[in-house]
């Protein structure tokens, strides 16, 4: 993939359980948060930590079937109720409205999809194949995590909240929900761009 055009910066919120309720194998989608970046502006913000990207973000949540019901624990961790994906798109529904927000900016082989680990990648495949949908992006994907981690005076992987207080800024919005964590996410692009990183595909 040459350099992209754009970065699509991801994050998922999945159902899920602390008893075993729902197995990993069994997790589905229940929102999809999305930042779009155009690469050609990025150099031209000059404070990460106060980045504008509210004109170019999708938000949706999605119908679980698998296991409708969410946990206590699910409600808790990432604030979204039953009434939320009880009224949401089927998860068919929910990447038609992706793609169609994705292609009002460029080709797919033109955007670079991006998140904080590889989690995001691998529940979208799955949730793909079990609903019979192709997948959206194209096959590149860049690990934002990890790239973070390669910075100088790092060690090892962080969680998003940990970068964020490493980084002197305030979190915004609600740790654990997709549009809230997309948002932070950019951020961190923003301020790798602006020391020099080309995110590119890993």
């Amino acid at each position: 993939m040459e350099q992209a055009k754009y970065l699509l910066v991801i994050d998922l919120e999945a159902t899920c359980s602390d008893d075993g309720a729902v197995p990993r194998q069994e997790m589905e989608i229940i929102e999809i948060g999305a930042v779009i970046l155009s690469v050609a502006d990025l150099n031209r913000v000059t404070d990460p930590a106060s980045f504008d990207y509210s004109s170019d973000e999708f938000q949706t949540f999605v119908k679980p079937m698998r296991h409708p019901e969410l946990s206590n624990f699910c409600k808790t961790l990432t604030s979204i109720q039953q009434a939320d994906v009880d009224q949401a798109p089927l998860y068919q529904d929910a990447i038609k409205a992706l793609s169609s927000w994705m292609e009002a900016y460029a080709e797919t082989d033109e955007i670079l999809f991006c998140s904080w680990g590889a989690y995001d990648k691998n529940q979208f495949q799955q949730d793909c194949i079990w609903n019979g949908v192709a997948y959206p992006f194209a096959d590149t994907h860049c690990n934002i995590k990890k790239l973070y981690s390669q910075m100088p005076g790092q060690k090892k992987p962080k969680g998003l909240g940990k970068v964020i207080n490493e980084l002197g800024w305030k979190f915004e919005g609600c740790h654990h929900r997709g549009i809230d964590d997309a948002r932070n996410i950019a951020r961190v692009v923003v301020w790798l761009t602006k020391n020099g990183v080309v995110v590119q595909p890993d």
